[in-house]
């Protein structure tokens, strides 16, 4: 059992490392894309949809519901970034049913990594809907001297958000570890079971956190332009 995928080390030469944290992330990635492939390549508009469609617009009008319910106009701008964050995690989680998997989610590498795409993410965004000058403003509201504990504010809710995550995470899969020395088979099962289904509910909180902060934002932006 390892306390993270990042030392479960594939391959290494000098100070370069291929570890079980890069390799299962990049085999999610492949995943998510063929699978997205798969699914859209032969999309219907006729009554008669296959059951990949079903699940996709379920997928698809679930998460542009819950979007919207954070205060995003328009939720299917943001779909693609909040969407991709959610599929992610949660497919991340979902595959520890697989034998010798260990959850990328586990490594606070990725968890970061995660949390950095958000950080990028809502300047991005803010930018793109009140423009360049506007967003920098909202830094020095209400007076210039909250510039420096507004950008403390957007790093300490990345590390927060990253650490987060990874903490879930990482005791999810630690206390499964612990079960299977000690206790019978079936308890663990339920656990991973219980695991399976606290690590949706974390893909979920992840992005909608993120969604949060992109609406915050948007919304401070209107409200100094609108005073």
């Amino acid at each position: 059992m390892h306390l993270s995928p990042d030392e479960w080390v594939f391959w290494q030469y000098g100070f370069f490392k291929l570890n079980a944290t890069i390799v299962f992330t990049w085999a999610l990635m492949l995943i998510l894309v063929v699978g997205s492939r798969l699914i859209t390549r032969h999309l219907s508009t006729d009554m008669q949809l296959s059951r990949w469609q079903n699940l996709l617009e379920i997928i698809v009008t679930t998460i542009a519901q819950q979007i919207a319910e954070v205060g995003l106009p328009q939720p299917r701008k943001y779909l693609g970034f909040l969407g991709t964050l959610f599929l992610f995690v949660a497919t991340a989680n979902l595959c520890t049913v697989i034998p010798g998997y260990e959850p990328p989610t586990g490594s606070l590498s990725t968890t970061m990594a995660l949390a950095l795409c958000v950080l990028v993410a809502v300047p991005l965004f803010g930018i793109a809907d009140q423009g360049f000058g506007n967003y920098l403003k909202t830094y020095l509201e209400p007076t210039f001297i909250m510039l420096p504990f507004n950008l403390i504010s957007e790093i300490s809710r990345t590390l927060a958000l990253a650490v987060r995550l990874f903490g879930n995470m990482m005791s999810g899969a630690m206390i499964i570890g612990i079960l299977l020395t000690i206790t019978p088979f079936i308890f663990p099962i339920v656990m991973t079971a219980l695991g399976l289904l606290t690590g949706m509910v974390q893909a979920y909180i992840f992005s909608m956190l993120a969604a949060v902060y992109i609406a915050a934002a948007l919304r401070t932006g209107h409200l100094s332009s609108n005073p």
